[in-house]
């Protein structure tokens, strides 16, 4: 009988290549958060693949970028955090732009790690193929392979999963087979909701939102759960730009959020949501730590 084999994959990038579409295909569930905004993904997540042969813990980064906040802060240190963890390494960019100033940044931060490393040139679908950046890629020495990958359509996906297995370690099962993320049902759900926002949101009002769950509560002699949340914004303009003409992206946000919170919860939802103002949130370390954004 062949070993089991585990180990921490740390999949990085810029922002909007794809990280978190990737990772949602490979592991089968949806636990990471998806929009074409910058700083979609602002913590370290930690998703689970478990199969019979391997345990992959693969580690979502937020897209690596510049910022003047403690969120900017601390988004920063989940990237570093999550470099020093890791068995193997994923590289993602995509087939739109050749290799930029954040990629080439990324690429040499991880040049003298000593772990194995794969690049990935994401959204076949989308774009021709773009040779320049393969080619450009292998030219830089960094990479055991360079795959050409779909995260959408689940182009060579085998591929990468044969990969991590080839260079992981035997090591224990850490997680239960059904265990799909680290981060409490709440966060998940909050990250739901803030996901519809991103998506549905003009583009000057995402990087300046947040949700708070407030409460989670089972009806009593019903398949019901009521969820209470508030999506903070940091000025009056884009509280009126959220709640939108009598409330309609509001509305749309909360519809579309709750399909997805009672796929997660396995039962029906009512989604209590509603908009509030606090200026300085981003700035504000015990209201990151409310929201979620800190070490588990």
């Amino acid at each position: 009988m062949s070993e089991f084999k585990s180990g921490f994959v740390t999949v990085v990038g810029r922002p909007n290549v794809g990280k978190s579409t990737l990772i949602n295909y490979m592991v089968g569930e949806k636990v990471m958060i998806m929009s074409d905004k910058p700083q979609t993904t602002r913590n370290k997540i930690r998703a689970v693949y478990t199969d019979k042969e391997a345990q992959i813990v693969f580690i979502d980064t937020p897209g690596i970028h510049k910022g003047r906040s403690k969120l900017s802060d601390f988004m920063q240190s989940e990237i570093d955090g999550a470099l020093e963890e890791m068995d193997v390494l994923i590289f993602i960019t995509d087939e739109k732009n050749k290799l930029g100033p954040g990629d080439k940044y990324i690429i040499e931060k991880v040049r003298e790690m000593a772990i194995p490393k794969i690049a990935l040139v994401n959204k076949s679908d989308l774009y021709k193929e773009n040779e320049a950046v393969e080619e450009e890629i292998r030219d830089m020495n960094v990479f055991s392979d360079v795959i050409r990958i779909s995260a959408t359509t689940g182009k060579n996906i085998g591929r990468i999963v044969s990969f991590i297995k080839e260079n992981l370690n035997e090591g224990p099962q850490y997680f239960p087979e059904d265990y799909m993320t680290d981060r409490p049902e709440w966060f998940v759900i909050s990250e739901l909701i803030r996901e519809k926002a991103l998506l549905t949101l003009e583009d000057e009002v995402p990087h300046g939102v947040g949700v708070m769950i407030e409460k989670i509560e089972e009806r009593k002699n019903k398949n019901m759960i009521d969820v209470y949340a508030v999506i903070l914004c940091e000025r009056k303009s884009h509280k009126g730009i959220i709640i939108g003409k009598g409330g309609s992206k509001l509305s749309s946000i909360g519809k579309k959020a709750r399909i997805d919170i009672e796929r997660l919860l396995g039962t029906k939802v009512y989604l209590n949501l509603w908009v509030k103002v606090n200026k300085d949130w981003r700035d504000n370390e015990k209201m990151l730590k409310e929201l979620g954004y800190k070490s588990w």
